[in-house]
């Protein structure tokens, strides 16, 4: 019987040190969904468990190619581009939820004026304007930001 106390903390972390962070969130994916599939593939009617199948087959292979990214190599100059789209979808999709508001509030309270609606739907309002003008923060932020294309190559 072994009565010596047992740390295990001391060897419990060294397996995930050296994973990259996609590897292991292709992993902990792949240990939800292989167990899922397994259970409900036999439930379901035959064209959707094949379906299940199929497109449990494609998560592991994009996870697979996820994984083979190093998020190290990425630079800033990468994610300029994705910066920009998601400032302007916050602005494009405020200004939506805006116009859509504004066509609900005309169509269904036409008896409302601009104040009363305002004053029945000011959450709503606020939320819209907020997201516009947070897209339009990242938007300058990426707008004053320094490029530099070649930061880590030498010349």
């Amino acid at each position: 019987m072994d009565v010596e106390p047992q740390d295990a903390t001391k060897n419990s972390g060294k397996y995930f040190l050296n994973r990259k962070p996609l590897e292991l969130l292709r992993e902990t994916e792949a240990l939800l969904r292989r167990p899922t599939v397994s259970v409900l593939a036999p439930i379901l009617p035959a064209n959707l468990s094949q379906g299940l199948d199929q497109a449990s087959l494609i998560a592991e292979d994009t996870l697979e190619n996820l994984a083979k990214i190093d998020l190290d190599e990425i630079t800033d100059f990468d994610l300029r581009t994705a910066r920009i789209h998601v400032g302007l979808s916050f602005v494009g999709f405020g200004a939506l939820m805006l116009v859509i508001l504004l066509l609900y509030l005309q169509a269904l309270h036409p008896e409302m004026s601009a104040s009363e609606q305002i004053y029945h739907y000011w959450y709503e309002y606020v939320w819209f304007v907020n997201l516009g003008v947070a897209g339009m923060f990242v938007l300058g932020r990426e707008a004053m930001r320094p490029v530099q294309k070649n930061s880590n190559k030498s010349f």
